[in-house]
């Protein structure tokens, strides 16, 4: 029986969590198929919750998964075993855990391949990821991501939670992301993006001849669309379980059915650009999920991170980088007669 079988059978009842134990138990003698796993609480654990804190320590599990393990048995803290997640954890204790392979451990492998490194020191790198690049393993993704890539990239990156990936850009966008290589300057970045001084702007080209102000924010709260749970949507706070966004869209050049504009995010909600745009009237072309329809050589939304900036977490130094849209992208953008000017 697979993990993802008996988690489905946990889940329904069929299965209890003491069957789990004896058949752990009666599979003893698979090793080859179980590994053991010694870690130590960090810091940054301290007080949590052991399932909380196992999630830190085994990043590739699921935090469901680890909960099974501890429920199972299959979790000592400091040599006694504990069946209750929500046993606190100390910096300093030492857990064991007795693994066995899920899909989810086995993505977190590192794969080489071709990553566009655009600038790299010792604390951080920045890549130029092109679109139908997954950033990280998940269902029906579970290898060939760049989180693959980051771990053959970089031997840091296997000590770092997610490889270092601090945020993330959809499979189809194209464009920059910065990436930690040491878990201080990770922690670090992760708190400025949530204090919006990481500077991050995008190319778009949208449907609609752009009409009105030319510089336009966009604040409305943005939350899994009720009618369809694959999309994202502009929701009423006080109905709908969402989060505030704000972009702010400047348009670069307009022509006859399409604009060509620049979208700098205040915040990073799922889908963010594609869904204030689509609410604007102007969706992305070939965003075929928010209304966008297929036009020119793009087979994927028209959306490019082409700016970067931020001030160094470790050396103070401004950090400013810029990449060119795609092949791709610029042919579109060509194709209707728009021009992207270089010296944004």
């Amino acid at each position: 029986m697979t993990d993802s079988e008996l988690s489905k059978l946990i889940i329904s009842g069929a299965v209890s969590v003491n069957s789990l134990a004896d058949e752990a138990a009666e599979e003893a003698d698979a090793s080859a198929e179980m590994e053991l796993r010694r870690v130590s609480v960090p810091v940054e654990s301290h007080a949590s919750r052991l399932d909380r804190a196992l999630v830190t320590c085994v990043p590739e599990f699921s935090r469901s998964y680890l909960q099974q393990l501890i429920e199972a048995g299959m979790v000592q803290l400091n040599g006694v075993k504990v069946i209750k997640v929500s046993v606190k954890v100390k910096a300093g204790d030492e857990l064991c855990i007795e693994l066995r392979p899920t899909p989810q451990s086995q993505a977190f492998k590192p794969e080489p391949m071709a990553l566009d490194v655009v600038y790299q020191d010792e604390h951080l790198l920045v890549i130029n990821k092109p679109a139908g690049l997954v950033v990280h393993p998940a269902p029906g993704n579970w290898n060939g991501t760049l989180l693959n890539g980051l771990l053959a990239h970089d031997p840091q990156a296997s000590f770092m939670p997610r490889a270092g990936i601090v945020h993330r850009l959809d499979k189809d966008t194209s464009g920059l992301m910065v990436v930690a290589r040491q878990r201080q300057t990770m922690d670090q970045l992760v708190a400025m993006i949530a204090a919006r001084t990481v500077s991050r702007e995008y190319i778009a080209l949208a449907h609609g001849t752009w009409t009105g102000a030319k510089t336009r924010p966009v604040d409305v709260p943005i939350g899994r669309d009720p009618r369809n749970r694959l999309r994202m949507a502009v929701v009423d706070l006080e109905k709908n379980a969402g989060k505030e966004a704000s972009t702010v869209i400047s348009l670069l050049d307009n022509a006859a059915q399409h604009c060509l504009v620049k979208c700098k995010l205040h915040t990073g909600r799922t889908h963010q650009i594609r869904v204030h745009m689509a609410y604007l009237g102007h969706p992305l072309v070939s965003d075929a999920l928010y209304g966008g329809a297929v036009a020119g050589e793009l087979s994927r939304q028209a959306l490019h991170a082409w700016r970067l900036a931020f001030t160094h977490p470790v050396t103070g130094a401004d950090l400013e980088f810029k990449a060119l849209p795609p092949l791709d992208l610029q042919t579109s953008i060509d194709h209707f007669g728009l021009i992207y000017n270089q010296s944004l």
